[in-house]
């Protein structure tokens, strides 16, 4: 099938990541149909975008059957709240999108017979004993906790990719995402960066859960995209899992102190409570994602947030 003559579907396209990589495929001269419920996706994300010819939106929900009549030349599958304050609103819907949502775009792919990559995370390695978190590690992660919705709902979505692979042959390409940030993010959505450079430039105190001591990788958001384009262009079918994360370490105090002198705020840091489950180090080691794609983080971190900041500057 000639690409030109198809479409690539991103689910979950009006969101943080799927936006950014909708218009990243539409720039390579890709068409595009996004597919997503704007449960936490928003079509203002896609307004530089949305009249195109070659750009398609679709308002359906994964967790329902999925009926598209026009060619399909692959899949992504970005759909699913992705933040606590998001993914614990309705924990069972959550479960649902990660495994009946995750069922019905595997079930395409499959009859249609496309490559698909599922945007899994590094929160199925749950709080880690392991570090950095390398991909044959099984993880530390509770079943039965607040973040179980997520943490356990993609598990379980790998689990059924892989097992599509086995029975079908289908073509999977799974990525572990670790912290990632960029323009587009939702001002509410519960993250660390966006809470912070919300808070400063508010001058708002900045709240640090726990004593700022656990420790985050931050990725920006584009060299996330070339990642994901990277694993579907692969030609020798490469199904990963790949680690996608900039390796670079910080504390959740140093992040801090750096968006209040990026916005040179006058905010001042406050300290609350740890909440259960919340992973105390992450970072990710993508040796086998440097070997088989070619791919390193190129975007530093006083880059990504400079850029960050000015997109929130913009909106608030």
């Amino acid at each position: 099938m000639n690409h030109k003559d198809s479409y690539t579907l991103v689910a979950g396209g009006a969101g943080f990541l799927g936006s950014h990589l909708c218009k990243k495929l539409l720039s390579q001269g890709n068409k595009v149909i996004c597919l997503d419920n704007l449960y936490t996706g928003d079509k203002s994300n896609l307004s530089e975008i949305i009249d195109l010819d070659e750009f398609i939106f679709l308002n359906q929900d994964i967790v329902d059957e999925i009926n598209i009549n026009l060619p399909i030349n692959g899949i992504y599958n970005l759909a699913c709240p992705a933040s606590p304050v998001h993914y614990q609103k309705d924990p069972i819907y959550t479960l649902r999108v990660c495994f009946e949502g995750a069922l019905n775009l595997l079930k395409l792919a499959n009859n249609l017979s496309v490559p698909i990559f599922q945007a899994s995370t590094s929160e199925i390695y749950g709080d880690p004993l392991q570090h950095p978190q390398k991909i044959d590690y099984w993880g530390n992660v509770n079943p039965i906790g607040i973040r179980s919705c997520y943490d356990e709902g993609k598990r379980v979505a790998e689990t059924l990719f892989f097992d599509y692979q086995r029975v079908f042959d289908t073509d999977i390409r799974v990525g572990r995402i670790f912290n990632t940030y960029g323009p587009n993010m939702d001002i509410d959505d519960g993250r660390v960066v966006s809470n912070f450079i919300v808070q400063a430039l508010e001058g708002k105190p900045i709240t640090i859960y726990g004593d700022g001591g656990q420790s985050r990788s931050f990725c920006y958001v584009d060299d996330l995209i070339e990642a994901f384009i990277l694993m579907m262009s692969n030609e020798k079918k490469l199904s990963g899992p790949y680690n996608l994360g900039n390796p670079k370490e910080f504390t959740v105090k140093d992040l801090a102190e750096k968006v209040i002198e990026m916005t040179d705020s006058s905010s001042e840091i406050v300290y609350l409570d740890l909440p259960s489950d919340d992973p105390t180090r992450r970072k990710p080691d993508i040796l086998n994602t440097e070997k088989d794609l070619s791919w390193n983080p190129k975007v530093e971190l006083e880059e990504g947030l400079e850029l960050t900041i000015k997109y929130f500057r913009n909106i608030i």
